[in-house]
């Protein structure tokens, strides 16, 4: 069995197909799914597919490239649904410096805040850092996020930064691009991080992995997420089902 930790089955590309989508999932022996909502829109479908089905699970938060649009009013509406059952994280959060639609000390603003409420409801945190290491690393440190934990998504960073994020209490979330033939960090993560510390995601509908790159990406397809890190690892595959399997329910606490 696998665990999709971190997939968009709200996006519009779904609208068409989702219970396809769903099914063929299922059938790939993805045995749970983590949806992720980011604004208004994806959180509340997040909720409604986690109460829709009992394999899907919600977490809510406001991703850092529209932090600009979020109100106190969206903050506390989070903290009101953090209390479902099915909410399982706070996030996408983090910093996102590549997209400029929300001036950086904006981001790190709606970030510190997002980090507080996961401290209030204890639930971990889900963070999105692209091209903004150094200050996501910053401020995670200096709003002792450690105390939640939670987890690096799609991480592309360096094995040493990996280290530092599991000293902290995260966990590293690997997905698609570390099927990319030319993906060195992905990989070098992928072989050096111990097993117990890793996690397998889509972000479906993006970053479909090889050799579906390019295409609409859907959670049935982490299996091959799972299947480049036993080989990179020199390790069967169902080892590293059932091993991040295990990681992914004591995290988000599935088995309570």
């Amino acid at each position: 069995m696998y665990i999709d930790t971190h997939v968009h089955l709200n996006a519009d590309q779904y609208d068409e197909d989702i219970q396809e989508v769903i099914d063929r999932a299922l059938e790939a022996k993805v045995s749970k799914m983590v949806v992720i909502g980011f604004d208004r829109k994806t959180i509340e479908r997040a909720m409604k597919l986690a109460e829709d089905y009992s394999f899907i699970y919600a977490v809510i938060g406001w991703h850092p490239v529209d932090a600009i649009d979020c109100t106190e009013e969206d903050l506390q509406w989070i903290e009101e649904l953090a209390a479902h059952e099915k909410v399982v994280g706070i996030g996408e959060m983090g910093l996102d410096y590549y997209w400029d639609k929300s001036p950086k000390d904006v981001q790190q603003a709606v970030f510190r805040k997002q980090i507080r409420l996961a401290q209030k409801v204890n639930l971990p945190i889900i963070i999105h850092n692209r091209d903004a290491t150094e200050d996501v690393l910053r401020i995670l440190q200096e709003e002792e996020a450690y105390l939640t934990g939670g987890i690096m998504h799609c991480f592309g960073g360096s094995v040493e930064t990996a280290r530092q994020c599991i000293d902290m209490n995260f966990m590293i979330s690997l997905g698609g691009p570390v099927t990319f033939k030319n993906a060195v960090k992905p990989k070098e993560v992928a072989t050096e991080i111990p097993l117990e510390y890793l996690l397998i995601e889509t972000d479906a509908p993006y970053l479909a992995p090889h050799p579906h790159r390019g295409k609409r990406n859907e959670p049935a397809l982490v299996t091959l997420v799972a299947e480049e890190i036993a080989r990179l690892k020199g390790i069967s595959i169902e080892q590293v089902a059932r091993e991040t399997t295990n990681n992914a329910n004591n995290f988000f606490r599935l088995n309570d």
